[in-house]
């Protein structure tokens, strides 16, 4: 059982219930495990325990609320193991009653009422009965409810009704079985709109039968990196598409759980995958290959009718697939390099009386929103196409930050909030030394929960046009569906209450957590555990001995430690600040909630030598042009290596490190693919002069313009991995050490993987 698996061990339930509780005793005041929190929610009298002999009953001729028993009813056999059964009738004791009523208000409204009486869901429509339905769910999946779910009253409603996640198909693909995956954790945080990005330079991902060259071609690419490892060979390309049929299954999969999928077919820019399939339909006159380069791409498409006839073909058939009111045609990331070069565009443009290429893609996207106008569909696109006229008509998706949002909202277009950095799930959400592939500028699990969709700036009585937010999931740096669920989970949940509950409740939030982390692992999520697992750090003491401290993200839980190499228990040393332990000494930590552990324990070793060794991830970067955490393609011992470094600038520091002598250096370097488009900011790349083909490694003193103290060839290394010696000359006294690497990245890259001295 794949979906919603709900183990009783792991959820910490009772799968033995016989008979309903009757209790009438006081209220139960044990926290209720529920995410999103509810808007109103009322503990009342009583419990109510489940049985094999327990009925859901719907009134006679209900199709909706018939259509949400038969889904709660699998929700409880998999989390119980009780199949409950379902019948027609006036609603009596000791059951679990879905009615639609019209005195419940509000869209997307429900009820719910637990007594020692029974449960009782109720709403005007069949969307407010499955959240209530989830509501439910979670409370018998909590592990308060072993004796029976407590008595509540709950009136709900969500605050948001666009609460979205965009899952990126085009850099990397996803399977059917893999989406729907996504889809059901969605449904169980009550998102209710899945953004799918099909295409982009990298690939287009859906089935067009009039163009079938879209996917023959821009389905695959080369394989760069990593993804040799998922194509087996370096030779074979990278390929992947939905046909119209798997989409229409993922658009009739997701419409069960009350989620509007809304396709992303990009325009004018991210083309490259459709112009390298039709290469009249672009502006720029040659024949491209599917790119296999991150970043901003060149390839535009042309402005003439047959292009627009081109696209009009595309979104016939794109509509014809997806009943969403909203079509996302993109607008980002627009490079004007192939629009103002060309004849033909820039004769188009003084037809129209057009003096500007930004201008020029406004008229772009109008056209296209007409288009969209005259099929009953709404356009929205990346906050780039208020560059330009867009249709009054038109929704703004704001990621340059939230200034989209705030110019649109306050000219009267409506709004979704994604910015970046902060709702960019391939932005990673610790510092932790695990953590995989991806851009480290650390969006943790509360920078998400502290996000509030309305900006300030927003003028109040604009405010109604902030439909909702959306996390994203781009997916350059997350190439298959362990990555996806490290990335999203749990900062879905993070999102999910933010848009749907009317308060925010940071410190309630992550109490409830360990339940909702629990019910990932019965659904066959892996969860990322760093908002609670321990990081550990060290540095040199006195007298031989190390200080110890121990942290993790969210502060919550009590943490333990041991320092004879055995696990943490609940038992173990609780931290209470620095402490000291003679060398060498193997540290392992974790964090607890009372009997709980609440992450996978850390642990370090700390020698002499580990206390002058620093990894990449430890080391400081010189600058913040284009930092990364980069995996290699080339496995060690098993596992692939991870490398923080600027892309545009190859220079770490070590900060305060205290020499005392003479020292030899060791240094791991490796050499990975330069898959980057830069476009323009090509130009603020650091080039450092080399002195052979294959540069040097350089360690200055100080600064990285300070005195030199070694160069090591990097020729040595060859073309891979390797561990390259050097010697310091002697010094005295605490410095810091830049390690710069000369030359100019591209086709290649070189790294600094770590630096050991003794």
């Amino acid at each position: 059982m794949r979906r919603f698996l709900l183990l009783a061990m792991a959820a910490g339930l009772s799968a033995c219930a016989t008979s309903p509780k009757q209790a009438t005793g006081p209220v139960d005041n044990a926290p209720l495990s529920l995410i999103p929190m509810p808007a109103q929610v009322q503990r009342t009298p009583g419990h109510f325990q489940i049985a094999a002999g327990t009925k859901i009953m719907v009134a006679p001729g209900d199709a909706q609320a018939r259509r949400v028993a038969g889904q709660l009813q699998g929700w409880i056999r998999q989390a119980r193991g009780l199949t409950l059964d379902i019948v027609e009738g006036k609603p009596g004791s000791g059951g679990i009653a879905l009615a639609t009523e019209a005195a419940v208000k509000g869209r997307e409204a429900y009820t719910l009422d637990v007594g020692n009486g029974g449960v009782r869901i109720a709403a005007n429509d069949e969307t407010g009965l499955f959240y209530g339905a989830v509501t439910y769910w979670q409370l018998l999946t909590d592990p308060n409810a072993r004796n029976g779910v407590p008595g509540v009253h709950i009136v709900d409603a969500p605050r948001f009704e666009w609460r979205g996640l965009m899952l990126d198909s085009s850099r990397h693909f996803q399977s059917v079985s893999e989406i729907e995956h996504l889809l059901d954790q969605m449904a169980m945080h009550k998102l209710n709109t899945f953004h799918w990005h099909l295409t982009d330079d990298q690939g287009w991902r859906l089935q067009i039968e009039k163009y079938p060259k879209l996917t023959d071609v821009g389905a695959c690419r080369k394989a760069v990196g990593p993804d040799v490892a998922l194509t087996g060979g370096p030779d074979e390309p990278y390929c992947g598409f939905y046909t119209q049929e798997q989409a229409k299954q993922i658009v009739a999969y997701a419409a069960e759980r009350h989620i509007t999928v809304v396709p992303e077919i990009e325009m004018p820019g991210h083309a490259q995958a459709a112009v390298a399939s039709y290469p009249k339909f672009g502006a720029g006159g040659k024949k491209l290959a599917v790119s296999s380069d991150w970043g901003v791409n060149t390839a535009l498409y042309n402005v003439d009718d047959g292009t627009f006839t081109f696209l009009q073909d595309v979104l016939d058939e794109v509509m014809a697939i997806f009943p969403s009111t909203y079509i996302h045609v993109g607008g980002d990331e627009a490079a004007k390099d192939e629009w103002e070069r060309s004849k033909t565009v820039q004769a188009k443009m003084k037809s129209l009386g057009i003096d500007d290429e930004e201008k020029m893609q406004g008229w772009f996207i109008a056209r296209i929103g007409d288009y969209l106008d005259k099929h009953g569909r709404r356009l929205i696109g990346w906050d780039e196409i208020l560059d330009g006229k867009v249709p009054p008509s038109a929704t703004v998706m704001s990621w340059r930050g939230t200034e989209g949002a705030i110019k649109a909202a306050n000219a009267g277009h409506d709004v979704v909030l994604a910015p970046s950095p902060t709702l960019y799930l391939d932005r990673l959400q610790s510092t932790l030394p695990d953590e995989p592939a991806g851009r480290p500028s650390e969006q943790t699990l509360k920078t998400i929960y502290d996000f509030d969709p309305v900006p300030p700036a927003v003028a109040a009585d604009k405010a109604k046009h902030v439909l909702g937010a959306e996390v994203t999931l781009f997916t350059e740096y997350l190439p298959n569906w362990y990555r996806i669920q490290h990335a999203t989970f749990p900062r879905m949940a993070a999102l999910a209450e933010r848009t749907w509950s009317p308060r925010a409740d940071w410190n309630g939030f992550v109490a409830r957590l360990p339940v909702q982390m629990a019910r990932y692992r019965s659904a066959g999520i892996v969860p990322s555990d760093g908002a609670f697992a321990v990081a550990i750090a060290d540095e040199a003491s006195m007298d031989g001995k190390a200080k110890v401290t121990l942290s993790n993200q969210t502060g919550y839980g009590t943490l333990r430690y041991t320092t004879d190499g055995s696990a943490p228990t609940p038992q173990s040393t609780a931290y209470a600040g620095p402490f000291e332990v003679p060398l060498p000494t193997t540290v392992r930590a974790n964090a607890f909630d009372g009997q709980f552990g609440l992450a996978g324990p850390r642990d370090r070793t700390i020698d002499a030598k580990s206390l002058l060794h620093r990894t990449s991830d430890e080391l400081d970067m010189c600058g913040d042009k284009l930092v990364l955490r980069l995996e290699s393609p080339h496995a060690v011992d098993g596992q692939r290596p991870v490398y923080k470094v600027d892309i545009m600038d190859t220079c770490w520091m070590w900060k305060g490190v205290k020499l005392d002598g003479r020292y030899g250096i060791a240094v791991t370097v490796d050499r990975l693919p330069y898959n980057y488009a830069l476009w323009k900011d090509v130009k603020g790349i650091v080039s450092r002069k080399a002195r052979t083909a294959a540069g040097e490694l350089e360690v200055h003193q100080d600064t990285c313009d300070g005195p030199k103290l070694t160069t090591i060839p990097l020729a040595k290394a060859k073309d891979g991995r390797a561990t390259l010696d050097g010697i310091l000359p002697k010094r005295e006294g605490t410095h810091d050490l830049c390690f710069v690497i000369t030359g100019k990245p591209g086709p290649k890259l070189w790294v600094l993987g770590d630096v050991q001295l003794r």
